[in-house]
């Protein structure tokens, strides 16, 4: 079910200018706040490994320059079936496209495509140039997927720092719809934390990349997080449906009760799972 806006968490950074260092750092670590982030980490990983070695794909495409940038796909035998772009999280400097793999058996098994790009790391890169290699791997889908067997309608979807990159990227020409789980919408804060090492974010980031300082994009955006989400991931993602429904721009919010940041993802990658059945009303 959607959330309505008496869901409403309290904002959890009212007091921000009070807290500590190590309080503003623990606001967002989903490692620390989840205790057995360790092993469900493992398991995906795990199961990521299996699933690349043993389904039909297209693994390690390039679509820039970068050694990151590259693409997995995973065509369905329809080219015109529905795809699902995800973006994988790690708050912009963790992971790779890789590890994420075992959300392919999720919408494959209704007969949907899904694309994996990869993109470059802070510090490597700038949370700038990060946008912009998304933006890149939809232009290389738009010129090049239907040579590769993927011609449907695309849904993006991103987890944590990949939901951040759903909303910037939401407004691409490809994109019909998209999935955000999980995610952080405004980076102010995330810049007093010692996340902010490896982004160096500036205030010029901060204004013009934080989904919530920026006009709706007019195309459908669903929003998700686990109700065992720490309290700022919460916020963001209940304020950014908010300001998006007084934009009139079509989206739903969808608390996932019991789900924590890490667990959450289970969702998308069975195939009854509840942001399965999500992704697949946004397209029909």
């Amino acid at each position: 079910m959607s959330a309505t806006t008496t869901d409403r968490p309290r904002d959890p950074r009212l007091n921000w200018a009070t807290l500590s260092q190590a309080e503003r750092d623990a606001a967002y670590d989903n490692n620390a706040a989840v205790k057995n982030s360790a092993a469900l980490i493992a398991e995906r990983n795990r199961m990521s490994e299996t699933l690349r070695a043993s389904r039909n794909s297209l693994l390690d495409v390039p679509y820039g320059d970068r050694e990151r940038t590259k693409i997995d796909l995973y065509p369905a035998a329809d080219k015109m079936a529905p795809c699902l772009v995800f973006l994988h999280g790690g708050y912009w400097q963790r992971n790779s496209r890789e590890v994420f793999a075992m959300l392919v058996e999720g919408v494959a098994a209704h007969g949907w495509s899904v694309a994996i790009p990869g993109y470059s790391l802070a510090p490597d890169a700038s949370l700038t140039e990060i946008v912009t290699e998304i933006s890149q791997s939809l232009d290389w889908l738009a010129q090049n997927g239907a040579s590769y067997g993927i011609s449907g309608p695309v849904v993006l979807s991103g987890w944590s720092a990949g939901a951040h990159l759903v909303a910037m990227a939401l407004d691409h020409p490809r994109v019909t719809a998209g999935l955000a789980i999980s995610g952080v919408y405004d980076l102010a804060p995330i810049r007093d934390t010692g996340l902010n090492n490896a982004l160096k974010l500036t205030d010029q980031e901060v204004a013009s990349l934080s989904p919530l300082r920026l006009p709706a994009v007019h195309k459908r955006l669903d929003i998700a997080y686990g109700t065992a989400e720490l309290p700022a991931l919460v916020f963001d993602s209940v304020k950014l449906h908010e300001s998006r429904m007084a934009a009139h721009v079509p989206g739903n919010l969808f608390p996932i009760e019991g789900a924590d940041h890490f667990s959450i993802l289970s969702e998308l990658r069975r195939p009854d799972g509840a942001l399965v059945a999500i992704a697949r009303k946004l397209v029909g």
